[in-house]
């Protein structure tokens, strides 16, 4: 029986042409990036190379570009970076952040004294920007508002344009965690008012293991990791060469392709949403759902009973894979925190769909047809 994978939010798989421009650095281009030599210097070059493209694509300046681990990373170094170098005493956040930016600034309010103030949520799951702008306009500290661009979970989108002015009309930094939308939608960063997002190549067929970091060309931090003159002295260590590469090449492929697989991928969400309505009773969605919202996910409670309550373990048996919340914390057996948030209560069972450019209208039948089935 095929496998039918609904669970690109969690990961993609990688690109053939990704990985073809990949595997010279496996192989004969092995040099260390560092070393002066012809072996170092093709490394050095195609870290480079990479560099100027992900700017280009991104509407950056090269020297705004960092490659890290990923996402997590990324936003650790931004909000350490805040409190120690920019001197921020206060971080406005929202409830339904990946735990990447909650865990990282709950380990900094207990560390450094920092305040913490969230920003409510909306019904709809939207975050309140009126109640940022309060929030900003009565706390006369230094503060950094971390907001993530587009919500993992339910796929909820703020204007990044919206919020950065309401951040830089209070002197305050802005981050936002963009790891589900770079490669997925269009970025002007040198138009846009915010200071630092991140990436992550796995998004979007792109490897695993490498990200992101884009900091204003005002901004001036210091490294998180220490040793080494990488990444223009902001992060040492051997720099993951095939990784930088596959992301780059990754994220060339996606922008190239943005309107045409964008435009399918959606399709699919529609496609799925309308079939579920038609065929099972009772369902609802969360979030925004053809609002400002990611064309990639849906995110769907089906009452809970005895036969939803095993839901994502009977999918798994018939080879389906989906989530159940965030794929970060799939191990944990409590319930996910965004969902929480919404106020929805705890008598639904909520599963996320996510689409890529591979899935298939054929496939959303199979998997509306186990799920008809299975409740």
């Amino acid at each position: 029986m095929e496998r039918i994978y609904l669970d690109n939010a969690a990961t993609t798989s990688l690109d053939p042409q990704v990985l073809e421009a990949m595997m010279p650095f496996f192989t004969e281009k092995f040099g260390n990036p560092s070393s002066i030599y012809s072996y170092g210097r093709e490394t050095r070059m195609a870290v480079e190379q990479a560099r100027k493209s992900v700017a280009k694509n991104l509407g950056a300046r090269p020297s705004e570009i960092f490659f890290t681990s990923g996402g997590t990373e990324s936003s650790n170094t931004v909000l350490h970076a805040a409190v120690y170098d920019l001197g921020c005493k206060h971080i406005i956040t929202s409830p339904i952040e990946h735990h990447a930016t909650l865990h990282t600034v709950e380990f900094l309010a207990k560390t450094a004294g920092v305040e913490v103030s969230y920003v409510q949520i909306l019904p709809s799951g939207h975050i309140d920007t009126v109640h940022l702008a309060n929030l900003l306009a009565s706390n006369p500290n230094k503060t950094i508002v971390s907001i993530m661009h587009a919500n993992n979970e339910i796929g909820n989108m703020i204007d990044l344009h919206v919020v950065g002015a309401i951040c830089k009309s209070h002197n305050a930094y802005f981050h936002s965690d963009t790891v589900q939308t770079v490669g997925h939608f269009p970025f002007e960063l040198s138009k846009t008012p915010v200071d630092f997002i991140t990436g992550a190549g796995h998004k979007f067929h792109g490897p695993k293991g490498v990200g992101i970091l884009y900091i204003n060309e005002n901004i001036k931090i210091s490294p998180m990791l220490h040793g080494g003159a990488q990444e223009r002295n902001m992060r040492a260590g051997t720099e993951n060469v095939y990784g930088i590469v596959g992301f780059a090449k990754a994220l060339e492929l996606t922008i190239e392709s943005h309107e045409k697989d964008s435009a399918y991928i959606m399709s699919l969400k529609k496609y799925m949403y309308e079939q579920l309505i038609q065929q099972i009773p009772g369902i609802s969605f969360n979030g925004a759902v053809f609002g400002d919202s990611l064309y990639t996910l849906l995110s769907v409670n089906f009452p809970k009973n005895e036969k939803t309550e095993m839901i994502l373990f009977n999918l798994d048996i018939q080879q389906v894979c989906v989530s159940g919340g965030s794929a970060c914390s799939s191990g944990a057996q409590q319930g996910s925190h965004v969902i929480r948030a919404l106020n929805k209560g705890n008598d639904i069972a909520t599963i996320r769909f996510s689409f890529s450019k591979l899935n298939t209208t054929l496939e959303i039948d199979k998997v509306v047809s186990i799920l008809t089935t299975l409740l």
